[in-house]
């Protein structure tokens, strides 16, 4: 009896935790959020904030640009929800949006001068010290310093597309629907960008 009770409470249990799966997919949490379910477009952000954050930071270079940018990303998502498509991926809709408000950005000349911060880290991956003998801390620190440096000595379509792919590991399919670009373009930028930066760090692999 309570063997066969037991079953049915989990059986229960399971079902209630894909529902709230279902509730709490993407698709879902749009939906809600298009009719003005703040908590729905709360999730959202909490789940894409921190790749938006990424892609942004590679893109300028400042932490904290990217963190206003990817605010701005946000709440224009927000105003547009209605321009989605329902075909459409969130994701690659949304890094749509980041892309151009960073472009917007890099474009009214406020990187004008801007070389790079002296002690910046790549969001991507940050590393705990305590994880690292003070060695290995310094040579991270200095590795990531050297990835942002050579990320912001690219051309802007070649540091967009590098990004996408590298850091984000997004599709050349979604890459073309986010920059507008030809397959072949993407495919060539993103060469000429990973020997490009081959060469900028190549004496930091060597290191290592």
């Amino acid at each position: 009896m309570i063997d066969h009770l037991a079953i049915n409470l989990a059986g229960h249990k399971r079902r209630e935790e894909s529902r709230a799966g279902v509730m709490n997919s993407s698709l879902d949490l749009i939906s809600r959020a298009r009719t003005g379910d703040h908590e729905a477009f709360r999730l959202l952000f909490e789940r894409y904030a921190r790749p938006v954050l990424s892609f942004v930071y590679n893109q300028v270079g400042r932490h904290d640009v990217a963190e206003e940018l990817t605010q701005e990303t946000f709440v224009r998502a927000y105003s547009h929800l209605k321009d989605l498509r329902d075909e459409e991926k969130f994701s690659t809709w949304l890094f749509g949006i980041a892309r151009n408000v960073a472009r917007e950005w890099i474009r009214t000349g406020a990187r004008a001068g801007f070389s790079g911060s002296a002690n910046s880290q790549s969001v991507p991956e940050q590393h705990s010290s305590g994880d690292l003998s003070p060695a290995d801390d310094y040579f991270e620190k200095e590795l990531s310093n050297a990835i942002s440096r050579a990320l912001q000595s690219l051309d802007e379509d070649r540091r967009v597309v590098f990004s996408l792919k590298v850091f984000q590991g997004t599709s050349y399919q979604e890459i073309v629907e986010i920059t507008g670009f030809s397959l072949a373009k993407v495919k060539t930028d993103l060469h000429r960008a990973r020997g490009e930066m081959r060469q900028k760090l190549r004496a930091y692999v060597e290191m290592k």
